[in-house]
Order: C-alpha cells, then structure tokens, then sequence
C-alpha cells in the first residue's frame, strides 16, 4: 500500500524547513532477498549520481537497500518515493 498524499506534503513542508536544496538524500528500504527487487530500486536512480550499499538481514530474509543520492528539491525526492513505492514487497524507512 502506497503512502497517502497527506504524508508527501507533511513531508515537503518538513524536507523544505530542513534542507537547503540541492543537497544529498539518504532513502532507505528494505526488500525481500528472494527477488530482484535491489536491481529494480536501481533502474529507478539510472542517469543520477545515487550510490548504493546493501546489506542481507541476519535471517537472509530481507535486503537493507541505502541509497544516497543529491537531488535538486523536495518534490525530486517525493518524486523517487512514489516511484520506489510500486516495488512489490518494498518497505520504505
């Protein structure tokens, strides 16, 4: 289930108060190691300057995904949010 639009503009208005722009942005996620979808996260950040690191749960289970990557406003990083959230299986932090 995707995040609800009164999330993104609680979160435009804090990222705007906070960070001056452009400026780097750590998203965090975690994904079933199961599937591919690391790889699919990083198709999404294709053409920007985004790092990535990865770490496997204790279990193996699940994939801790960080990626860092300087964005140019608080609607740029809203927009990889949104595109990030349609991943199946994704939990965003």
């Amino acid at each position: 289930m995707g995040k609800t639009e009164d999330f993104y503009l609680k979160l435009k208005d804090s990222l705007d108060a906070t960070t001056k722009f452009p400026s780097e942005y750590l998203y965090k996620f975690i994904v079933p190691a199961n599937g591919n979808q690391v790889a699919e996260i990083e198709s999404l950040f294709k053409g920007t300057s985004a790092k990535f690191s990865t770490k496997a749960s204790k279990t193996g289970k699940y994939i801790s995904l960080s990626v860092k990557v300087r964005l140019s406003s608080s609607n740029e990083v809203i927009t990889y949010y949104r595109k990030v959230e349609k991943v199946e299986g994704i939990i965003s932090l």
